[in-house]
């Protein structure tokens, strides 16, 4: 009995350094970013600089939560992320499926005007977005920045869940029907399992866009209770200082729950490839 020997080719070699010299990249700042937030602030300033703490400071983090309401701005956060991932997902869902299903007139068009919606910058809108928001009394309110992140990734998760519908076979929700589903009931038993991975990339894109939006929550927010946390922590921030220990630590503090999310729903995303498609 032979056994073959995997032959190492200096292609592989190469793909994987390139592998790990990719992944270095991405991963170096979050390294960097912890390392600074258990430093001290004098050796943040001391000359010459290392690497590695001569001091692992670990108190920043709880000095960090006791000297900042880092709490209120972590809740804060998690209401419009999730509210805005839910309405985003209940307006998406039905449309993405009325777009891949029926053949209506200007589709095309349509579908263009959608994801045209995507070019504009909140940034660039700030003005017209506040003055909008202060019209209807909703300045310094969860409500105003839900439906701004939801609007702001609506077109997104129409565009990608409609591509996911229609490459869904027709004959499987025919099968469903014919077996005495409703329309609803197929939908909801048999093409949304098989389209859990674009609903599990849905989620992730638009509660990460939510979680890390910046300019519209600095511009109609003013309670600090009710500041997300990307506004929260530029109060770390000085006009002569930065206190880079704390930034960085309240930081490392606002990743841990996109981090949850992605163990969460890591499993979906290759568990809903087939489900559903077998009765």
């Amino acid at each position: 009995m032979s056994t073959k020997v995997k032959k190492i080719t200096g292609k592989k070699v190469a793909t994987i350094l390139g592998a790990y010299f990719i992944a270095w990249i991405f991963v170096y700042p979050y390294i960097n970013m912890f390392l600074t937030s258990v430093k001290t602030h004098d050796e943040l300033y001391a000359t010459p600089t290392t690497h590695l703490p001569i001091v692992w400071q670990w108190r920043n983090y709880i000095d960090v939560w006791d000297n900042a309401p880092i709490a209120a701005f972590l809740k804060s956060s998690l209401i419009v992320a999730l509210s805005a991932t839910i309405l985003v997902l209940i307006v998406s869902v039905p449309a993405a499926y009325f777009i891949s299903r029926y053949r209506f007139k200007m589709r095309g068009p349509f579908l263009l005007l959608v994801l045209a919606t995507q070019m504009f910058s909140p940034t660039a809108l700030i003005i017209g977005i506040f003055r909008e928001v202060d019209f209807f009394k909703l300045l310094d309110s969860y409500l105003a920045l839900i439906i701004l992140n939801a609007g702001f990734n609506l077109a997104f998760a129409i565009w990608l869940l409609s591509g996911f519908f229609s490459s869904i076979p027709v004959e499987i929700e025919e099968a469903a029907l014919i077996d005495g589903c409703t329309r609803v009931q197929a939908l909801r038993r048999v093409t949304l399992p098989i389209a859990l991975p674009g609903l599990v990339t849905a989620v992730i894109f638009t509660f990460v866009a939510a979680w890390n939006e910046f300019t519209i929550a600095l511009t109609i927010m003013s309670s600090v209770e009710k500041k997300p946390i990307p506004v929260g922590i530029t109060q770390f921030i000085g006009q002569y200082d930065v206190a880079w220990e704390y930034l960085f630590s309240a930081t490392m503090i606002a990743i841990v729950p996109v981090v949850i999310l992605f163990i969460m729903i890591e499993k979906y995303l290759v568990g809903g490839l087939t489900a559903g498609s077998v009765k």
